[in-house]
């Protein structure tokens, strides 16, 4: 059992609501970050002795990125109106679990060539008093990870 604030820091696992994201080299700050996943499509084998399962290709890397929506403020709309006919502006995203302080990154996301594929504008609800939330939904070429 962790008595001591270093082993406390060292061995308990990391919050994960001190995080930093990096859009194309611009902090912006988002309240959820989904889809960093890393996977591989199965491949089953079926011969006269049974099943074999081998890893397959990459599987797709889709990425949301959710945030309330500020006044005066379409970058992401501007990004995703800029498509056409293949040609867009692909980005690289990091995506930083931090130390108490937040500036410190312990573990960081890097997405390659990353693009939206598709803004959602917010739910509107007369009776509700929520933030209103957009959300950007991306793909990507790859994930990596590194641990500082």
């Amino acid at each position: 059992m962790a008595t001591t604030a270093q082993e406390i820091a060292t061995q308990y696992p990391i919050p994960v609501y001190r995080f930093v994201v990096s859009l194309g080299g611009e902090s912006i700050a988002f309240s959820e970050v989904s889809g960093l996943d890393i996977g591989y499509e199965t491949i089953t084998y079926k011969d006269g002795l049974g099943r074999r399962y081998m890893p397959g290709q990459p599987t797709d890397v889709n990425i949301t990125l959710k945030r309330g929506v500020v006044r005066q403020k379409s970058q992401f709309y501007k990004w995703i109106s800029s498509i056409s006919l293949n040609l867009i502006d692909k980005r690289d995203i990091t995506v930083s679990l931090t130390d108490e302080k937040g500036t410190v990154p312990l573990v960081t996301w890097t997405v390659t060539n990353a693009f939206p594929k598709k803004l959602t504008a917010p739910s509107f609800n007369g009776g509700s008093n929520e933030v209103a939330m957009e959300q950007l939904e991306l793909v990507a070429d790859d994930v990596t990870i590194e641990f500082h």
